[in-house]
């Protein structure tokens, strides 16, 4: 008698990682937000759990990103453009004003200085009374893909997945219920790879992150369940669909069978998904409605757990309230007007479907044969071979659009004269010397013992191989600012330079 295939919440979860999916719960409903001050942002939030946004996801501007303070030389007319500034502990405290940190859940996409925004968040909770070990949230932290796709990185590849095992480990017994990384293909799309690459590269970091860390002495069933995924929604819809069921097929196999989890919340691939930037043009900005929509389709016909839709203006400049208001009014269709929540896996059983989902599998597992045999992830990044590949792709897509060989709506065909014009979202030109002005108050009337202290106390922590965040948290407390504590530990771990050896 032939074996019946695996449903919905079985091994290796092809058709879902819950049994009744969003029959029971719908995904989380994350408006991706944030810009010039931490005021700005905090009016922005509200507005958006108001209109019925179910979780907060933080965006930050490349200073703060980058562990640079506003006044910093490099940080000119950047403060606050891509998102919010957070120097300190006050800006983190006026960014969640009113926002009950106990109640909602919260996405923090930062990377090199994610630690230390990890630490301002619990700080901010703690003063609200709320319980930290209850705290639900995801920070990125996902700093392999940085190298690779996106380019906001501080220090050299090794200390830098040192600084995400210190907070694998410390976060395993003082957040049992945050997500301590968010390991993303959503840049390594952005950058141009393909739905193939996407997978794998992404499980590559994956691996690479579990290696270390297990290598650390960290049990595997001790941190996996906390591992989590950021994926992108691209245009080719039945591809992007089973592009995630490939991808979670394969972390559960990689879970079990490679690093011998036990544990059936260790092999799940939960993921978070943002439709994708990278599609949305300027030109004729309101079929941009169109794309997010039906990428936002394949998101949830995949299995997502959270998604964020992009706004309609995004090619233009930030989002205005109303173009993030019917971005999330999209998800509120898709939820409650469509009936794809009916089912589980509503695509499981298609030809096409079953065919795609197999081919990317194959696809990813033979990148992933390929890195293995380089030596590993880190191996193929100081190498250079994923950035290239990445590169390769994204050429051959872009001389697609050129030759017209792929259609974009109004870039290469269909084009109109004159697109109307939309309101597009200015940032306080002012923000930068407010920033500044604020920074230079708060070292003025901080206690400069406890402050140096703190400080020293975290140099003599990087040098000895002390796990780094106990001491974060205590020089966050001494209003250390993010570029302070990212300055102490970059005279200790020095700088990444792209093709410098790991000694700089």
């Amino acid at each position: 008698m032939k074996t019946p295939p695996p449903q919905p919440g079985e091994y290796p979860y092809t058709r879902g990682i819950y049994p009744e999916m969003y029959r029971t719960r719908l995904w989380t409903m994350r408006q991706y937000a944030g810009f010039g001050s931490a005021e700005e942002s905090n009016r922005r939030y509200r507005y958006l759990l108001s209109q019925g946004t179910t979780g907060l996801s933080v965006a930050f501007d490349l200073p703060t990103q980058m562990g640079m303070d506003p006044d910093h030389a490099l940080a000119a007319g950047e403060v606050g453009r891509v998102g919010v500034s957070i120097a300190s502990l006050i800006d983190m405290e006026t960014l969640f004003a009113g926002i009950a940190l106990d109640k909602i859940t919260t996405s923090m996409t930062i990377n090199s200085t994610a630690g230390i925004l990890l630490a301002l968040y619990v700080l901010v909770a703690e003063k609200q009374g709320a319980a930290v070990k209850k705290l639900s949230g995801t920070i990125q932290n996902d700093i392999l893909k940085e190298y690779i796709a996106r380019g906001t990185y501080i220090y050299p590849v090794r200390p830098a997945m040192r600084i995400i095992t210190d907070i694998f480990a410390w976060a395993s017994q003082e957040l049992p219920e945050w997500n301590t990384i968010s390991i993303s293909g959503y840049h390594i799309r952005e950058a141009g790879s393909t739905a193939a690459q996407e997978i794998a590269f992404t499980l590559a970091n994956a691996i690479a992150y579990i290696e270390a860390a297990v290598k650390v002495g960290l049990a595997v069933d001790s941190f996996a369940p906390r591992l989590s995924f950021f994926f992108n929604a691209h245009n080719d819809f039945f591809e992007e669909i089973a592009k995630f069921r490939a991808a979670r097929r394969l972390y559960a196999r990689l879970m079990k069978e490679r690093f011998g989890a036990k544990d059936p919340r260790s092999m799940l691939l939960r993921f978070h998904t943002q439709t994708a930037g990278s599609t949305l043009t300027a030109q004729q900005p309101e079929v941009n409605v169109v794309r997010i929509a039906l990428q936002a389709m394949a998101a949830v016909m995949g299995g997502t757990q959270s998604l964020h839709t992009n706004s309609m203006d995004e090619a233009l400049g930030l989002p205005t309230a109303d173009a993030a208001r019917i971005a999330l009014r999209t998800q509120q269709v898709l939820a409650y007007e469509t009936g794809i929540t009916s089912e589980p896996d509503p695509m499981g059983g298609s030809f096409h479907v079953e065919a795609l989902t197999n081919r990317l599998e194959a696809e990813a597992e033979a990148y992933l044969a390929r890195i293995d045999g380089m030596g590993g992830t880190i191996a193929a990044i100081e190498s250079g071979y994923i950035q290239g590949e990445i590169q390769n792709a994204a050429y051959e897509y872009q001389r697609e659009i050129e030759s017209g060989r792929k259609i974009v709506v109004g870039v290469n065909q269909f084009k109109q004269d004159g697109d109307a014009a939309m309101p597009v979202f200015q940032i306080n030109p002012e923000i930068e010397e407010v920033q500044v002005a604020g920074l230079r108050e708060l070292r003025s009337s901080r206690s400069s013992s406890v402050w140096s202290e703190a400080l020293q106390d975290l140099d003599v922590a990087a040098r000895c191989g002390q796990n780094l965040m106990p001491h974060i948290l205590i020089a966050a407390r001494a209003h250390a600012t993010v570029g302070e504590i990212s300055d102490k530990l970059r005279g200790v771990f020095g700088e990444y330079r792209e093709g410098a050896s790991e000694s700089v």
